[in-house]
């Protein structure tokens, strides 16, 4: 259906839907301790049914003009994504998210991926605040958070429940007019 091009090493950003469950889900086993070790992302995804059903489920985000998911591949192969968890066009406030499976971490996949999102959200959609959340312990989010230009806005101490104990949840946004003139600051510096 479309395939956008990530950069020079092969990377695409294309549609993630209920019909690549069986890939989803591969991808999925191949990541899931490294995926889950900050996120529930993908936990009820154990056979194609489960996979099928959690790419449904955006599929019907998507419908509905709520969220969608979108897959990234590394040399044909679907390595993690990115997503719209959230997508309030009325309020002009989405989130966005990710996941990613260990053997492509590092390359920065997630990062252009995001941007792709935030430009689209920001220029075609007119959404004004797109947020990002993560686990303080999840450095290599906070990271892409940083790379991608947010604020820190705050810490939800201690407000999510995971593997026995309680995670600090960090808030990031950037806003459409912060995101204008960063991009327009990058297209000025790059003539």
């Amino acid at each position: 259906m479309y395939a956008i091009s990530l950069g020079d090493d092969g990377a695409e950003l294309r549609p993630l839907e209920p019909w690549h469950a069986e890939e989803f889900l591969a991808h999925l086993d191949r990541g899931r301790e490294f995926i889950n070790r900050h996120i529930p992302f993908g936990m009820n995804a154990k056979d194609v049914e489960g996979a099928r059903a959690v790419l449904q489920a955006y599929a019907d985000k998507r419908a509905t003009d709520r969220g969608s998911i979108h897959g990234v591949w590394l040399d044909g192969k679907l390595v993690g994504g990115v997503l719209f968890f959230a997508f309030d066009a009325a309020t002009g406030n989405c989130e966005i998210g990710c996941w990613l499976e260990p053997a492509a971490a590092g390359r920065g996949l997630i990062t252009r991926a995001s941007r792709v999102l935030i430009d689209w959200a920001f220029g075609e959609r007119g959404m004004h605040r797109v947020e990002w959340h993560a686990a303080s312990e999840n450095t290599p989010s906070v990271n892409v958070a940083r790379r991608l230009g947010m604020t820190r806005e705050g810490v939800l101490r201690q407000s999510y429940p995971w593997r026995g104990g309680r995670q600090d949840y960090e808030i990031w946004a950037v806003l459409a007019p912060e995101w204008q003139d960063a991009r327009a600051r990058a297209a000025h510096s790059d003539h």
